[in-house]
């Protein structure tokens, strides 16, 4: 038997856990730091099933996401979570969107979509009333699910194997012993062949603790949501999206129908100074140290520092939240909207300063590192988990 460990227990750590798990020969151990599995990115997203129409063709994010979201809605079916396909509507709000709508269509064609069409805005009007547009781009095959409730079932899984799932089991130091590595966290130490990153939040810090260089940081983005009140719901039909900036691997604010009822506003992408930093005060010292002494984060900083103080200024004021909404619906207003809850992004950024956009895996002797693996990683777990179990395998096939 070969010993894997896989140190985070959110929706892609548990993913892998599943796919090595039903290979032969592999025991399975994933270490939560939390008390409970999807902590973090995957139980604060709006739980959106996406297509793949975003990605630049040929990514490992275009790949996985189509094969991830086929494999998502098979996975939800087989095992009884509670999800929709509902479709959603892109929308181009000004002439100045319609280079950009085009480019979408012409990916999402190219990234396989069944279905994708261009429509005007009466067309529009008919799919979502209250939505306003010069055109817009219907995607049928975007969804919506809970990823906690799927994160469990992959949890339950992995114990049905004969693997474990550990929480309350903070890693605290990783070294060498023999011919195996030695993982030291809250709740014991174990033995493994194998070492699996996806540690989300604290996935660079990780690969260091290990004796890797991650070659990115990871720069905290917290996006905060409002949702409607109950009597204001039938604004909004499904999902309804801007065209996001390219610049940026955001996809703008928008309007989510959560599977669980109600419907989220947002979110916007502000630094958080606290890589667990739900709340607008939320502030670490060594999180905030860590960052200002990333010659990256300056790059990046003076890059966009307009946009960031724009995101700033939404984060602590509603008018200017309700402001951006208005683009996509006219009709919403400050008092149709209370604040709901927030989730932080673990976006990685090059020494250049650059966002990186595309998922980064790194591997070493005995150890493959996830840096990089943002939305839309819930959606592409499976897929994601197949490919992590792939290198892993290699890894173990030239020890």
């Amino acid at each position: 038997m070969k010993d894997i460990t896989i140190i985070g227990g959110g929706i892609v750590g548990l993913a892998s856990g599943l796919a090595l798990s039903r290979q032969p020969g592999m025991r399975v151990t994933v270490l939560e730091a939390e008390a409970e599995v999807a902590a973090h990115q995957t139980g604060h997203n709006s739980g959106v099933i996406h297509s793949g129409l975003y990605y630049k063709p040929g990514s490992l994010k275009a790949r996985n996401c189509t094969a991830g979201r086929d494999a998502m809605y098979a996975f939800c079916e087989e095992h009884g979570i509670r999800h929709e396909r509902c479709g959603k509507v892109v929308v181009a709000v000004t002439e100045g969107d319609l280079p950009a709508l085009e480019e979408l269509e012409r990916r999402g064609v190219a990234n396989g979509l069944e279905g994708i069409r261009r429509i005007g805005p009466e067309e529009l009007k008919e799919i979502e009333p209250q939505a306003r547009g010069v055109a817009a781009l219907v995607v049928p095959q975007t969804g919506i699910v809970n990823y906690t409730d799927v994160a469990r079932v992959y949890a339950r899984l992995i114990a049905e194997a004969q693997g474990e799932v550990r929480t309350n089991a903070r890693v605290s130091n990783v070294r060498r012993d023999g011919a195996k590595l030695l993982i030291q966290s809250r709740n014991g130490e174990i033995r493994a062949d194998l070492l699996i990153n996806c540690a989300g939040l604290q996935s660079d810090r990780i690969a260091q603790l290990c004796g890797v260089e991650p070659g990115v940081k990871i720069i905290p983005f917290r996006g905060e949501y409002y949702e409607l009140i109950p009597e204001q719901r039938g604004l909004v039909r499904n999902l309804i999206y801007p065209v996001p900036d390219a610049r940026f691997p955001f996809l703008g604010v928008h309007f989510t129908r959560m599977i669980g009822g109600g419907v989220e506003a947002g979110p916007n992408a502000v630094l958080a100074f606290r890589r667990e930093g739900y709340h607008r005060l939320d502030f670490s010292l060594t999180d905030s140290v860590d960052m200002a002494t990333y010659p990256g984060f300056w790059r990046m900083a003076s890059r966009y520092w307009r946009t960031g103080a724009g995101e700033f200024h939404r984060s602590f004021s509603k008018a200017a939240f309700v402001t951006a909404l208005q683009r996509l619906m006219p009709a919403i207003r400050a008092e149709h909207l209370v604040p709901a809850g927030a989730g932080v992004r673990a976006q990685a950024v090059g020494r250049d300063g650059k966002l990186v956009d595309d998922f980064h895996i790194v591997e070493s002797e005995r150890m493959v590192h996830v840096l990089n693996a943002p939305s839309p990683a819930a959606t592409a777990s499976l897929s994601i988990g197949a490919t992590v179990a792939q290198l892993a395998q290699k890894r173990l096939e030239d020890l």
